[in-house]
């Protein structure tokens, strides 16, 4: 006993040293603090005013409590919020975001996997010039090819619809997720290929067989990624969404500057919480597949 007390003696106050607060820790906890705060406290007066009736919010108290909760705020804006004439509420953002957001998927995330699959693993001509270019592409705003896009969508005949809103989120997608998929499947040993061309295997029979099975993880990375863009874009339905195919963001800004009479705050920040909920429930449900997809070399160069 007494050498286990002598032993165990010394190593006490390094330990209490250790978890002594210092100076710079104390400074990382409290600019922690104010970043979580600085997004924390607007959230908390959205979510709490959503609850309130317009009587408690004219009596200017923000950071209080509801007196009496209720639902009728975002029931009304589900379903009778105001965007211009038509009074249907967000939920007919909502669907219309859905329809956007299903062929936007399957064309963007399909077109790049592919062209990233034939860049980094089968002898393309001029495949460094094209990356090139793609990695020029993505960093061109939108606004210098908006009214390209529009001529090209109109000629088309998609221009106003939910499948034009898709061609071009698909567009604007195709630089960074190329390069994202191309250098993930760099990673993929060459002899795994090698083996299955000498089996004579296909172009289409390889990626389909071999390499879409070992990229779950950058699947996941580039649908997160996809979702939160095209479900929070607001310029592309703008710009591109006719009259009854305008997603959820434009309606959310419709219902906002709606105004006949008075303002109703808690309609508003209840069909503000009603747009984010999808994609903070996506990324909550995944994120933990995401972080692996990074730390498993999904977008390393």
């Amino acid at each position: 006993m007494s050498q286990a007390t002598a032993l165990a003696t010394p190593v006490a106050p390094d330990r209490a040293r250790r978890r002594r607060l210092r100076p710079h820790r104390i400074a990382t906890l409290a600019f922690l603090t104010m970043a979580a705060a600085f997004f924390a406290v607007p959230l908390y007066v959205i979510v709490t005013t959503s609850f309130k009736t317009m009587d408690q919010i004219r009596l200017g108290r923000i950071f209080s409590l509801p007196d009496t909760w209720t639902l009728e705020a975002w029931r009304y804006a589900w379903f009778n919020a105001c965007s211009g004439m038509n009074c249907d509420g967000v939920g007919i953002g909502f669907l219309n975001s859905l329809m956007i957001l299903a062929p936007s998927l399957v064309l963007s995330i399909s077109l790049a996997a592919v062209t990233g699959y034939a860049l980094a693993l089968w002898p393309v001509r001029w495949a460094n010039g094209f990356l090139f270019t793609l990695f020029i592409c993505a960093f061109v705003p939108f606004q210098i090819i908006m009214y390209p896009l529009i001529k090209l969508t109109g000629l088309a005949g998609i221009y106003g619809s939910t499948l034009g809103i898709a061609v071009v989120h698909a567009v604007l997608a195709m630089p960074v997720l190329t390069l994202i998929f191309h250098n993930f499947f760099k990673t993929i040993p060459a002899e795994l290929t090698a083996a299955a061309m000498i089996d004579s295997g296909s172009f289409w029979k390889i990626f389909l067989e071999i390499i879409l099975p070992l990229s779950g993880n950058i699947m996941i990375v580039v649908l997160i990624l996809q979702i939160t863009s095209i479900w929070n874009d607001f310029l592309v339905g703008l710009t591109f969404g006719g009259y009854g195919s305008q997603p959820m963001n434009v309606v959310l800004a419709n219902v906002a500057l709606t105004t006949t009479g008075e303002q109703l705050y808690n309609v508003n920040m209840a069909a503000a919480l009603l747009t984010a909920i999808p994609p903070l429930a996506i990324y909550f449900g995944l994120g933990r597949f995401f972080i692996q997809g990074i730390t498993a070399g999904a977008i390393k160069g």
